[in-house]
């Protein structure tokens, strides 16, 4: 027998083709690369939407004239700090920062501790008229400002508190408490009731059960109300500007309205007054950061 007629009689049985790698299977919940790649773009388009303000202030804020806001392109040859040394040498900078630490501070110790103690009792007392409570508390949020400014102001008056910290920091927790009351009792509510029981049978009072056990559960949802309130306060207008009457005693956004008047705007020393007054409010952030990413559910047990 050839040799030719042995291979062409041993070609059908060698391999006919070399196998197909397989496939890689797609796990579930896995996006394609197409699908990450318009979602980071996307991601990176919001983030640019909001740094823009942010950044367009700070470069307006280093023009020298109050007219550059018109030419913005020009600002880029004649950049300075001297709108921020003449805003921290020339002004009440200090001052303002002072009474707005004072108000925003005591505004946010105050509101959050009734706002606690509050969502604390609706979510596990139950007492006649608890629902009403609750209502009655989101009711006042429908009222605008401008209705509450005229009777609080009379009533401040007969106490003799208009032209001091305490009448700015009472009036804005009476529009902070009602919202951080509600965000309080939903955040109480995720945790087990079981927690407060085994806090009766080791003798605590219920004080004793919600200082002690359920305030450090309740973090997180502490730092939310705190960073409210402190926001809240820090940037308020409205009751700062009617119940402040002294200069001195200005916060920080009664304290810009200084730099506008009937005929003229200094546009350059507002926008660094701006910039320096993000500052306090970036550190508190950082602050309470890591509490404000926390899930809802850190205060459960495990089962």
């Amino acid at each position: 027998m050839s040799t030719t007629t042995l291979d062409t009689a041993a070609s059908p049985a060698a391999p006919q083709a070399v196998a197909e790698a397989p496939r890689r299977v797609r796990r579930r919940g896995e996006s394609s690369p197409l699908v990450r790649a318009v979602v980071h773009g996307l991601l990176v388009l919001a983030s640019l939407i909001a740094t823009a303000p942010v950044a367009w202030l700070i470069y307006l804020s280093l023009g020298p004239d109050k007219d550059d806001y018109l030419h913005p392109g020009a600002i880029a040859e004649k950049m300075t700090f001297s709108n921020y040394a003449f805003v921290l040498q020339h002004t009440n900078f200090f001052k303002w920062f002072e009474s707005t630490m004072i108000v925003a501070l005591g505004t946010t110790l105050l509101g959050v501790v009734f706002a606690a103690t509050t969502g604390y009792a609706v979510s596990r007392m139950r007492f006649p008229g608890y629902r009403s409570l609750m209502w009655v508390l989101l009711l006042t949020q429908a009222f605008p400002i401008a209705v509450l400014i005229v009777p609080m102001y009379e009533i401040f008056s007969e106490l003799g508190l208009i032209d001091t910290y305490g009448a700015v920091i009472l009036v804005n927790c009476s529009t902070i408490v009602p919202y951080c009351a509600w965000l309080m009792k939903g955040y109480f509510d995720t945790i087990p009731v079981e927690i407060d029981e085994a806090g009766r049978v080791d003798g605590l009072t219920p004080f004793g059960t919600f200082l002690r056990l359920i305030l450090p559960l309740a973090r997180p949802g502490l730092a939310v109300a705190g960073f409210y309130s402190f926001i809240t306060a820090f940037g308020e207008v409205a009751f700062a500007s009617t119940f402040l009457l002294d200069d001195q005693k200005y916060t920080f956004a009664v304290g810009l309205q200084s730099f506008v008047s009937e005929h003229d705007a200094q546009w350059n020393y507002m926008a660094a007054t701006a910039v320096l007054i993000a500052v306090p409010v970036a550190a508190f952030f950082y602050l309470v950061q890591k509490n404000l990413v926390t899930g809802l559910t850190a205060g459960g047990t495990k089962g």
